[in-house]
């Protein structure tokens, strides 16, 4: 019988004829996958330069979870190799040396990312730097393959015109704009009464505007201005102001003139008792501010400054403010902040930039400002103060810790009298305020300490609430009447003392409606008057009372190049830290510290 032979073009054939193919194949084989990875490598030495062996060097995850683990070797160096793309953290300590920490370093695929670190006994830094021509890259044969095979991720190469890539006398052809960026803001308040902070004044009604751009692309150059209306009196102010800052890498110093100029109340006669409104001077201000902000390592960063301040009314006054504040983040990314501040304050130090237009605002808001005038035996004092600041704040998870502590000392307080005034002090010690129809006494000179303590929770991405415990500086009165009107009894009937106090603070933004709002309520005694330090390490700042503060973007039709907003600033709205005395003739005054203010404006931002 004949054996049977399958037709070798039958599929049955061909069948057998892979599995005798495959079965002679001896050496089998899989496609290992590819390691699409990046690499963290380094070198530690000390001050000298001299490597450092023996270092324990931690890598963190984004989440802050320890990673990794490696100790240096007799080069100082340490490497972690097939790390996945992602943002690591990196501490390095060794003994004798001061410990370093940096944040932020990035890993990408198939690159190598190489951190110098110089460990020394006081500042140490961790520098990421370019690494040689040969070690940028760690191109495996499995990377190659990858990029071979797939269509997507294939490079393009586009050759200019008239450009010879092998011509090295040809320099590579650059366009930069002589202005970029910019950006402008326009508002438009109006409210009933003018704001009083413990710094300064502001209008009722005013046109405020702030134009800033980049000029070649490392200058900045900000120009603003602010016509205001007192409804109160009738009169107006104005001010204008213009900043130049240049941006050279590790430093941006910055320089800004500011000047104001406002008319006072038609009725001053009646409080001065001197001369006639017509011939009283407008108040003058000048102001010169000269600052810079330098990064000196990873971990330290100082801004200082001063200013000069001159004052134009019944008297010419000069003064000069310097100011400082450094930030060191600790090896366990907590932040330690101390700040140092005289004669103005500035809460521009501690803001922290929540909006595109923060600049354009504080710009504003420093505009139009003024300074707290006071008449004291008929001369012109300017409020003066000194500020020593430290705060530790740290994060865990969704809540922030903080404390604080401070010592103020605060020249010619000037705190607002409500009441019937006229014709009280008539030797010179009251000045009529330019924003309300009361007027403003010269306390004198008054020193306090305190502290505070806070914690925030994030409640998810766009609500978070906050808690402050402090024991605050305050004015409090030794007697309420007076038996005189002589004003050195007023004045020695205040002193300084501290206060508990507690204040709950919500900030938030509604993502579908795009309304941001701040609201917060501070309890404490109401038979003190509650002035309050104006913090400079940090954003937060309790107030007396109950405050709402609220933005709301406005829809805009037919494609404007601009966008819309309205503000609502509402302070002190349940009018707490009235302070009344009784006079000898039966009546009534009240000293206050923050009037109550309720403001409103449109925003136009391009």
């Amino acid at each position: 019988m004949r054996p049977f032979a399958p037709r070798v073009g039958s599929p049955k054939a061909a069948a057998l004829l892979v599995a005798g193919i495959l079965s002679i194949a001896s050496p089998s084989f899989a496609v290992a996958p590819a390691r699409l990875s990046g690499a963290i490598t380094g070198q530690v030495r000390d001050g000298v330069g001299i490597p450092q062996m023996g270092a324990t060097v931690l890598l963190f995850t984004h989440e802050d979870r320890l990673f990794a683990r490696a100790l240096t070797d007799a080069n100082g160096a340490f490497s972690f190799l097939s790390l996945m793309p992602d943002v690591y953290s990196m501490r390095v300590t060794l003994r004798s040396f001061a410990p370093v920490f940096r944040n932020n370093i990035q890993v990408q695929p198939g690159m190598r990312s190489f951190l110098s670190v110089n460990l020394t006994t006081l500042f140490s830094t961790i520098q990421l730097v370019t690494p040689p021509e040969g070690e940028r890259a760690l191109m495996t044969d499995d990377w190659k393959w990858v990029l071979r095979s797939a269509s997507s991720t294939r490079p393009i190469l586009r050759i200019l015109p008239n450009w010879n890539p092998g011509d090295p006398d040809r320099p590579e052809r650059r366009s930069t704009a002589v202005f970029s960026e910019t950006r402008g803001l326009v508002k438009l308040s109006g409210g009933d009464g003018g704001q009083v902070s413990g710094f300064g004044n502001e209008a009722d009604l005013g046109t405020a505007f702030a134009f800033a751009t980049s000029l070649f692309g490392s200058n900045q150059v900000a120009v603003s201005g602010n016509l205001g209306y007192m409804a109160q009196s009738g009169m107006a102010s104005a001010g204008f102001r213009t900043s130049y800052a240049r941006d050279l890498g590790r430093v941006s110093p910055a320089v800004s003139l500011t000047m104001r100029e406002t008319f006072l109340p038609r009725f001053a006669e009646a409080f001065t008792g001197g001369p006639a409104v017509g011939d009283l001077p407008p108040l003058r201000t000048m102001s010169i501010n000269v600052g810079d902000e330098e990064q000196i390592s990873d971990a330290l960063r100082v801004q200082y400054g001063f200013s000069l301040d001159s004052v134009s009314f019944l008297d010419r006054l000069h003064y000069f403010s310097p100011y400082a504040r450094l930030d060191y983040t600790l090896p366990d990314a907590s932040k330690l902040d101390i700040a140092y501040t005289s004669g103005n304050a500035r809460p521009d130090l501690g803001a922290s930039p929540a909006a595109a237009d923060s600049e354009l605002q504080r710009d504003i808001q420093a505009l139009s400002i003024l300074p707290r005038i006071s008449l004291r035996d008929g001369r012109a004092k300017v409020q003066r103060g000194e500020d020593m600041e430290i705060g530790y704040s740290r994060k865990m998870g969704s809540r922030t810790y903080r404390v604080s502590g401070y010592r103020e000392r605060v020249t010619n307080a000037a705190l607002t009298i409500s009441g019937p005034a006229s014709g009280l002090f008539a030797s010179g010690d009251l000045l009529p305020d330019m924003f309300s129809d009361s007027a403003i006494f010269n306390a004198g000179e008054f020193q306090t300490l305190g502290y505070t303590a806070s914690v925030t929770q994030n409640l998810g991405d766009n609500f978070n609430v906050t808690v402050i415990y402090g024991s605050v500086g305050v004015l409090a009165p030794r007697s309420d009447e007076l038996t005189t009107d002589n004003p050195e009894e007023l004045r020695s009937l205040i002193h300084a003392s501290r206060r508990n106090a507690v204040t709950t603070r919500g900030t938030g933004t509604i993502s579908k409606s795009g309304t941001h709002f701040i609201a917060s309520y501070q309890w404490i005694d109401q038979r003190a008057i509650t002035p309050g330090p104006i913090y400079t390490t940090q954003p937060l700042r309790p107030e007396a009372g109950l405050n709402i503060y609220v933005r709301q973007p406005i829809p805009t039709f037919f494609s404007l190049p601009w966008r819309m907003e309205a503000t609502a600033d509402l302070r002190n709205l349940l009018a707490q830290g009235y302070l009344p005395l009784s006079l000898a003739n039966g009546q009534q005054l009240l000293l206050v510290q923050t009037p109550r203010s309720v403001r409103g404006g449109v925003n136009f931002i391009f």
